[in-house]
């Protein structure tokens, strides 16, 4: 899938960044469900088109943060309502009770320990 020139994982950092903040590569891995490579590879690119940077993370001098740019919010901005509506869309077939449990399924899946995973 591609979005506003944006690949999937992209769309899911940037979407990431705006509803936690800034967050450390590793962080976003983990979040993603994501290789460090595929991560980086994917922050580089962002980074490139100014949408990201990196910044020298303060309590780990090891570490970078990656935040958005001005341009990179705008542009989440702008493309998120749409996400939101075709999830909204797509899960209209289900009855509220089935939404409910979906929910609440998806919510324990991502509580599990992202390590578990690997």
């Amino acid at each position: 899938m591609v979005v506003n020139n944006l690949t999937t994982t992209q769309f899911a950092v940037l979407e990431a960044l705006l509803h936690l903040g800034p967050l450390s590569q590793k962080t976003i891995g983990q979040k993603l469900l994501r290789s460090s490579g595929n991560v980086v590879k994917v922050i580089d690119n962002l980074e490139r088109d100014g949408l990201v940077l990196r910044e020298q993370n303060k309590s780990d001098r090891r570490a970078y943060l990656i935040v958005l740019t001005k341009k990179g919010k705008r542009l989440i901005n702008a493309i998120f309502p749409n996400h939101v509506d075709s999830i909204i869309e797509a899960f209209s077939i289900l009855s509220k009770e089935e939404q409910t449990e979906l929910s609440r399924l998806c919510k324990k899946i991502g509580l599990i320990d992202s390590n578990l995973l690997h």
